[in-house]
């Protein structure tokens, strides 16, 4: 069974930033969060959210700096704990004390963050193509496959780059969106991707200052990449049942980034995609919901 979408809903937080949000199904039943990533916005979940709301409350944001939300001016605005701090304060206006948790992407990037810093506002997590800081801190610092894969990030963190992704009417957006699906499946119809668009026109420095804000990228010396890498491992630790869904075909995101999870994720289960993309959501909506609907719904560990 599957529920329709509330759209353009607000919430107030008590930081002053205003978030919008799509939902299915009832306030008081069971809350799960959906973050969306980068070039991506709530909508992203558009196929994913009907199917909860039978059971669930279930709330896709924009993140700030995002669409419809607040997009607050300077780079520390947008440093993951802001962020974080954001979903904290939703869970709370929206009448919970806790929520199972679904990201991908930067939205994946947040959900990490959200879990560690945080446990007691977690019920679950499930991450979709979005790497533990921990394990993409590691394959930068010493993976040349991953420091290629990961150009496009000095590439997104460079002044003006607005401009030069807007032009021909947001065409290297468009490009990036379409490029990496598989054939047989063609989820970007011309109406979404108008949907997109109009995303994007809202402005992109908010999102695109996730990228300049994070410590997370290529240093420009190889030699020195560690320098610029270290993190406090502890800081990320996440005992929370964890779910991994995982496009093997993604072309910015190496296989590698699933080795070691365990260390400082002890409950966790990875699922492979042979198949898909970073576009997981995308590509295989009906399976990664289905996937998504048995782990939400165990108790105890993620491999229940």
């Amino acid at each position: 069974m599957t529920t329709s979408i509330s759209p353009a809903q607000f919430a107030k937080l008590a930081n002053g930033i205003r978030l919008h949000f799509c939902s299915a199904g009832e306030p008081g039943r069971p809350l799960v969060l959906f973050l969306h990533g980068f070039p991506e916005y709530s909508g992203a979940w558009d196929e994913i959210l009907p199917v909860f709301g039978s059971d669930y409350f279930a709330v896709a944001p924009d993140l700030r700096g995002y669409n419809l939300s607040s997009q607050p001016q300077g780079l520390d605005a947008y440093r993951l704990r802001n962020v974080v701090e954001d979903l904290v304060q939703l869970i709370a206006v929206l009448g919970y004390e806790r929520a199972a948790i679904v990201g991908h992407d930067w939205g994946g990037s947040a959900a990490w963050r959200l879990a560690s810093a945080h446990p007691e506002r977690i019920e679950r997590l499930a991450l979709l193509n979005a790497p533990h800081p921990n394990a993409l801190a590691r394959e930068l610092s010493r993976n040349p496959a991953q420091q290629a894969a990961s150009r496009h990030i000095t590439w997104l963190r460079s002044p003006d780059i607005e401009d030069a992704l807007a032009a021909d009417d947001f065409a290297r957006l468009k490009y990036w969106l379409r490029s990496m699906p598989r054939p047989g499946r063609d989820w970007l119809t011309p109406e979404r991707l108008q949907r997109y668009v109009e995303v994007w026109r809202r402005g992109l420095t908010g999102a695109l200052n996730y990228y300049r804000a994070s410590p997370l990228h290529p240093a420009p010396d190889s030699s020195e990449a560690t320098a610029a890498l270290r993190l406090n491992t502890e800081h990320f630790f996440v005992g929370a049942p964890t779910l991994v869904l995982w496009g093997m075909r993604d072309e910015s995101l190496v296989p590698e980034l699933l080795d070691g999870l365990e260390q400082w994720v002890p409950n966790v289960v990875v699922e492979r995609f042979a198949a898909a993309t970073h576009w997981i959501v995308h590509e295989e909506p009906g399976r990664v919901a289905e996937r998504l609907r048995l782990f939400l719904g165990q108790s105890g560990d993620a491999s229940n």
